[in-house]
């Protein structure tokens, strides 16, 4: 079996209490450190945490998921032998056997001579599977990488995965401002900045009714886009 003790799951939580124990158990099967930002949530999430063993941070208000993030992988970095981390949500869309595949590639994997120190999930690659994917979000989400240069220059087809596997290079450098669903393309503008080795892995998202019904809407997704022009544009 494999050893995924320096490994860290970080999962952003908002009122996920009729699932996050599920999600988290079963992500503890294969992963023994996980880590839940509950980010203010009005429902019983921080106690359905407690019950999984889980190590929980918790947000006395809701800041968003960028926030979330940070604070995880702030918490997470700072663990002895922690040189792995995930971001993971809370909802049950993302899939284990990916977050595996991600990071036996983050292990061995090398671009231009060096280790690979970031795989983005990607929906859009051969490999994935784009049965489940709502049209509209779709849509959304190909809009992004189309109206974003940086995005295409990265050669990512699918900035807006919230399932990344990094290295404690990334972890150390990675400081997100936007507290929102913004981030993402914050995550992007880093990668470049910072000139980390990227790579793409072509995952499975669950749609179910219970995650679509806390889903990204079309409005969030040209939010998103606003928040990127704008530090696109800042940075001119």
């Amino acid at each position: 079996m494999t050893d995924w003790s320096d490994v860290w799951l970080v999962v952003p939580v908002y009122n996920e209490g009729q699932v996050i124990a599920d999600v988290v158990r079963h992500a503890q099967q294969t992963f023994p450190n996980v880590v839940c930002v509950d980010d203010g949530s009005a429902d019983d999430s921080a106690a359905r945490i407690r019950t999984t063993g889980a190590h929980l941070v918790r947000h006395p208000v809701n800041l968003g998921q960028g926030a979330a993030i940070q604070t995880g992988v702030e918490y997470a970095r700072a663990q002895p032998g922690a040189e792995y981390f995930v971001t993971f949500d809370a909802d049950g869309q993302h899939q284990v056997e990916d977050v595996v595949r991600m990071l036996e590639r983050l292990r061995s994997e090398e671009v231009g001579g060096r280790r690979i120190d970031i795989v983005v999930g990607t929906r859009f690659k051969t490999g994935a599977d784009t049965s489940h994917i709502p049209w509209i979000k779709r849509l959304v989400l190909k809009t992004v990488v189309m109206l974003s240069p940086r995005t295409r220059r990265l050669g990512l087809s699918d900035a807006h995965n919230g399932l990344r596997a990094f290295n404690r290079t990334v972890a150390e450098q990675m400081s997100i401002k936007l507290n929102g669903m913004g981030h993402a393309s914050e995550i992007v503008e880093m990668i470049d900045r910072w000139k980390w080795r990227v790579a793409e892995e072509p995952v499975t998202i669950l749609y179910t009714e219970y995650s679509m019904s806390k889903g990204q809407s079309l409005i969030n997704g040209v939010n998103i886009l606003f928040d990127s022009a704008l530090r696109t544009g800042s940075r001119r």
